[in-house]
């Protein structure tokens, strides 16, 4: 290891260091921002708590003043005219919470900010390029987004796989002659997270006075699954027209495992082809290390020369464009 360190370029030191160094700013700087933001809505919500007290003279004043007003912009204030301007970033705040990230939008800015600096700062002193260190930022910046993009799709992922079960506890309970809500309350307090959690708002909406059909959609809005939408459908439509809701319910858990039998043979006919991306993603970048930690004379041609950086974003570029053309070819939707 000390031999591969003495090997490496004085500005490759200073990139990784100049690297660390703003990680580790931009994480003290997030945490920071966070926990200010998270004591400044619980000082809010202490002050609105505070101000419900019925009106002395009776005359009509709202005892809740401004509890639920602006509950979830408040805390970023500064953010309104940016959400306000730029259509994506409205649902940013959405998809926080359908990753289940305790994030809030200014957070997940400021660490999108850091990223980008941190790493287009190490590509202009490693490379000396501006193009490099623009990309290399441009490629950053998109790091903490496919981060929550993915923690959606495996919270996404998890719900689905227990939502069959959720259906079939919830028919019983229909068929023991519970009521939908309270079956709703079963399924929250026996399914795992995240179905627990998503069902135990729907109880709670409605508890407290929201239509079953409102909080029903909100769960499909939150849930952006097609076995919910047919759930959720199913049971509107059951609400309006009348029918055996068990019956209804065994035949979308009955459905939903079909299709789960034939992802499941889709996945091992596309296997290959997996195999076959992941191994071309890897293997370039295994076999350029190995070759730098046998011979590194050889390899510091790359960085040292204007058409070795060249050739480097270039590669680095057509992997990363061949990784995700051949996920695409193999994803497959059932």
């Amino acid at each position: 290891m000390d031999r591969v360190m003495d090997q490496l370029p004085p500005n490759v030191m200073l990139a990784i260091l100049v690297f660390a160094a703003v990680a580790c700013a931009v994480i003290v700087l997030a945490v920071l921002w966070e926990w200010w933001g998270d004591r400044k809505r619980q000082r809010d919500l202490a002050r609105r708590l505070a101000g419900v007290e019925p009106s002395a003279e009776g005359q009509g004043s709202d005892p809740f003043g401004d509890l639920f007003k602006e509950a979830t912009s408040a805390d970023v204030k500064w953010l309104q005219p940016v959400v306000a301007r730029v259509p994506h970033t409205r649902d940013l705040q959405h998809l926080l919470d359908q990753a289940d990230m305790p994030w809030q939008v200014g957070t997940f800015l400021l660490i999108t900010i850091g990223a980008a600096m941190a790493f287009g700062t190490m590509a202009l002193l490693i490379t000396n390029n501006t193009m490099v260190a623009i990309a290399a930022a441009a490629l950053a910046a998109a790091l903490p987004y496919v981060y929550v993009r993915r923690r959606k799709t495996k919270r996404l992922r998890a719900f689905e796989e227990c939502f069959p079960e959720s259906i079939d506890l919830l028919g019983r309970a229909i068929r023991a002659g519970h009521a939908f809500s309270t079956g709703l309350q079963m399924v929250a307090d026996e399914s795992p997270e995240p179905i627990a959690g998503e069902f135990r708002r729907v109880f709670e909406e409605q508890k407290f006075g929201l239509s079953i059909d409102d909080s029903l959609l909100a769960l499909a809005d939150r849930i952006e699954l097609v076995d919910m939408r047919i759930f959720v459908t199913a049971v509107l439509i059951q609400r309006e027209v009348g029918g055996n809701l068990a019956e209804i319910l065994d035949k979308i858990s009955y459905t939903i495992r079909e299709r789960f039998t034939i992802e499941r043979q889709v996945r091992v006919y596309t296997a290959q082809g997996r195999f076959t991306g992941y191994l071309l993603g890897i293997l370039p970048i295994a076999v350029g290390f190995l070759i730098f930690l046998l011979n590194g004379e050889y390899m510091t041609v790359l960085w040292e020369r204007d058409i070795g950086r060249m050739l480097i974003s270039i590669a680095a570029v057509l992997q990363v464009i061949g990784f995700f053309v051949i996920r695409k070819i193999i994803n497959i939707e059932v």
